[in-house]
């Protein structure tokens, strides 16, 4: 289950993290965040967040122009 959709198609870098950064403090450990975005610096920046804040990359996507990640936070 998805617990929050977060769109963030058409924000460049480094917003789509600022979004999902504040996202992720509404929400409990555990719950499940799905993100779209186009910049393409998503994927190596949500992997450093993830990697430095200890959440997980449950699945990453990219069906150009657009990246869809789920991600369970810790």
């Amino acid at each position: 289950m998805i617990d929050l959709e977060l769109n963030c198609e058409g924000l460049n870098c480094p917003m789509p993290i600022v979004e999902l950064t504040r996202a992720a403090r509404s929400l409990e450990s555990g719950n499940r965040i799905e993100v779209r975005a186009t910049d393409l610096a998503f994927k190596p920046d949500l992997e450093a967040w993830a990697r430095r804040l200890g959440h997980t990359i449950e699945e990453f996507h990219d069906d150009e122009p657009v990246q869809r990640a789920v991600i369970r936070l810790s």
